[in-house]
């Protein structure tokens, strides 16, 4: 049974990969939005995979995130999570990123408990034969 107060982390360092040219939201040679989301929903999924239930994993459903500043190729990059709701399975998670220079984004991230074999299915069945 999961409860609130899981924490979770995961880091990156910025490479050109990681920018907003290279991932399409944008010109600059900067930590693009779409990676720190990446990085949000790692460090989410991770801090509760171990806790589910065997043949149980979670799926992102909802972000509310601000991306509050810049952080330019070669920074490292720390996402922090915190698990501040279970209702039934939907879990929600308090999140704050941060490079070497201070804060660079915060919000809430939200995912299900999802039985994987079921789901897998369910999505696959949507392919047209």
């Amino acid at each position: 049974m999961l409860e609130a107060g899981i924490k979770g982390y995961a880091e990156v360092i910025v490479t050109k990969e990681h920018t907003a040219e290279a991932r399409k939201s944008g010109t600059l040679q900067v930590f693009a939005t779409p990676a720190m989301i990446e990085l949000v929903e790692e460090a989410a999924w991770k801090s509760v995979a171990d806790e589910l239930e065997e043949g149980f994993a979670s799926v992102g459903t909802s972000l509310n995130i601000r991306h509050l500043s810049a952080t330019p190729v070669g920074m490292k990059v720390i996402c922090r999570t915190i698990l501040t709701e279970v209702d039934g399975r939907r879990l929600v998670f308090a999140v704050e990123v941060e490079d070497e220079a201070g804060k660079v984004g915060e919000g809430t991230h939200e995912r299900f408990m999802i039985q994987a074999d079921k789901f897998q299915k369910k999505a696959d069945a949507k392919q047209v034969n």
